[in-house]
């Protein structure tokens, strides 16, 4: 292995550490004392490297080298500390570390930089502790209001104030100012899907990061004898959902890419062999990169299951609980991350993102665009997760040659 891949290597295998499960993987969920001590553990690691450390007032860390001639405008680059349960080792924190890597590298090569380059370490983004995402970037761009998380607690009923308050952090001042400082973000990222490894490519350019909608249906039929009722007089409140869920997932077929759709729970009552159910309930992912599309694919899927509901005689009830755009790239940023991989002969594409990240809440507020580094299998939330050395390497130099461009 060359110098990048093992230090890589070793830095994550090092911040891997805390937060270790016994049942396998990695579990810091936000708050925690393994988050706690990871962030304090790349707090010490930074300072140790000449960079200049803070927290914000919920717990975002930051690792600054000061600009020399436009010390006011900031180029960034992070991702976030916290994990699933028995999460991978690759999963926010490669972002990080990478980041890491990229500024020291540039430091020790072309000295003090024209602009102000800064790590950052998000709080949150996979609310995996506490009902709520992204708490982290919300804060840093000023739309986190603390009234969204008053009134929650986690899954052992600790409130989220209490759990904030003990790990010696607040809410943030909201009659405060958001930063205006921040001219560019970018976030390395491993890809969570198996595109750039089924295309043998080093390195996915994220032009966008897919919106999304998501429902839940429940149909209501007529729960009846399952021996006494023929099949002409039933109300089969499964039978209505499974044509529904065929007909659905038909059409996103016929779509092709970039949409996606996904049912992902079912659920029956009475749940028992020898009844006709009464009732059902399944839910619905739909993805697609382009708003419009998303909204008429979606409007089309609602008529499709009114109609059967009708057929089959069944009431129907569709609840949409998530309804959020597709985000676009910066362009010019784009321009940076696709040139510096051409000049440095690294493998890339230009690509999508199908699940969430940070990015999404920056890019509302500051150029802000996405690398991604292939996933083995597309494994990920998952002790399993897995990128090669050489993948995470290239997703460091990619970073710093662009990191480069913007800065100095």
């Amino acid at each position: 292995m060359d110098t990048i891949q093992k230090e890589t290597t070793r830095l994550v295998e090092w911040l891997s550490q805390i937060g270790d499960d016994p049942n396998g993987g990695i579990t810091r969920l936000l708050y925690s004392e393994e988050w706690t001590t990871a962030q304090q553990a790349l707090e010490q690691y930074m300072k140790e490297e000449g960079f200049t450390t803070y927290y914000d007032e919920i717990g975002n860390l930051y690792g600054r080298i000061e600009g020399s001639t436009y010390p006011e405008e900031t180029i960034m680059s992070g991702s976030h500390i916290d994990t699933v349960r028995n999460g991978g080792k690759y999963d926010g924190q490669y972002g990080i570390l990478a980041a890491f890597m990229a500024i020291r590298a540039l430091k020790e090569q072309h000295g003090q930089p024209l602009r102000t380059l800064e790590v950052v370490s998000f709080a949150e983004e996979e609310g995996s502790r506490f009902p709520y995402t992204f708490w982290g970037s919300k804060n840093l761009t000023g739309i986190a209001r603390k009234e969204d998380v008053e009134g929650i607690a986690d899954f052992n009923g600790v409130p989220f104030l209490e759990a904030m308050n003990q790990a010696g952090f607040r809410f943030r001042d909201e009659a405060a100012a958001a930063r205006t400082d921040i001219k560019a973000f970018v976030e390395l990222h491993i890809e969570q899907g198996s595109v750039l490894e089924h295309e043998k490519l080093s390195v996915g350019v994220v032009h966008s990061i897919v919106g999304q909608r998501r429902f839940t249906v429940e149909i209501t039929g007529e729960a009846n004898h399952a021996g006494t009722t023929p099949m002409g007089y039933r109300k089969d409140a499964v039978h209505a959902a499974g044509r529904m869920i065929q007909q659905i997932l038909d059409l996103a077929q016929a779509e092709g890419d970039p949409l996606v759709t996904t049912v992902g729970k079912i659920e029956v009552k009475p749940n028992v062999v020898n009844v006709v159910p009464g009732s059902s309930l399944f839910t619905l992912d739909i993805r697609h990169t382009d708003k419009a599309e998303l909204i008429r694919f979606t409007e089309v899927v609602t008529d499709v299951m009114h109609q059967t509901a009708e057929a089959f005689g069944v009431g129907l009830n569709i609840n949409m609980w998530m309804d959020e755009d597709p985000v676009p790239m910066d362009k010019q940023i784009l321009e940076v991350l696709e040139r510096q991989c051409k000049d440095n002969n690294i493998p890339y594409k230009m690509m999508h993102s199908g699940a969430g990240h940070d990015s999404q809440i920056l890019a509302k507020f500051a150029p802000t665009a996405m690398l991604f580094v292939p996933s083995r299998k597309g494994i990920s939330h998952n002790p399993e997760e897995y990128t090669s050395p050489e993948h995470l390497a290239d997703g460091v130099r990619a970073l710093t040659h662009a990191l480069h461009e913007l800065a100095y």
